[in-house]
């Protein structure tokens, strides 16, 4: 990894666990190994290196999900597998934590890249429950739009509980009930 590459790292990384409040630009620089003059080097200061790195996550978020959801199998199947979520869901979603953090939730700019993240999620998980209802993999009883919005929540939701709890049960118990009620609507 270069320098920037290095730095935007760090501040996902950062972000994820602390928030944005709590990172500083001596943490970023540390935890990167770099000088403070690479920094500013590359960003104009900590907002415009939280940025890249809130884009950086947003498109990783994005990139594992057009993974799951473009798996083989039905549409229950491929919702199943995004809703499984992370490996480690006790550190909950790296966009989805981002929306306790005041300080980005009240930037625009910051807060850009959280939303279009969120709404490409549902505009796929609609995407992908209109080709089952298409495929008769489920019945048509479900609306598509309202469905993805309610399986976003319970996923996200899902981290909520899991982090609350310092138990990934509390997450498996959200995305177990969620599945089970979808399936049942599909028979």
């Amino acid at each position: 990894m270069n320098t920037a590459e290095r730095l935007i790292e760090s501040t996902r990384e950062l972000l994820w666990d602390r928030g944005y409040t709590a990172t500083s630009p001596k943490a970023i620089l540390q935890r990167a190994g770099v000088g403070q003059g690479s920094m500013y080097h590359h960003f104009t200061g900590k907002a415009d290196l939280a940025l890249a790195a809130i884009r950086c996550s947003a498109e990783e978020v994005k990139e594992e999900a057009e993974q799951r959801l473009s798996s083989s199998g039905t549409s229950l199947d491929r919702i199943a597998s995004y809703s499984a979520g992370a490996s480690d869901v006790l550190r909950g979603c790296p966009v989805g934590r981002l929306t306790a953090d005041p300080e980005i939730v009240d930037d625009d700019r910051m807060r850009q890249p959280v939303e279009e993240t969120f709404a490409w999620l549902q505009q796929r998980l609609t995407a992908v429950l209109s080709e089952g209802q298409e495929g008769k993999d489920e019945g048509d009883a479900l609306d598509p739009a309202d469905t993805a919005a309610a399986i976003l929540a319970v996923v996200q939701g899902g981290y909520v509980l899991a982090r609350a709890s310092g138990s990934a049960a509390s997450f498996d118990q959200a995305v177990n009930g969620l599945l089970s009620m979808l399936n049942r609507l599909a028979a």
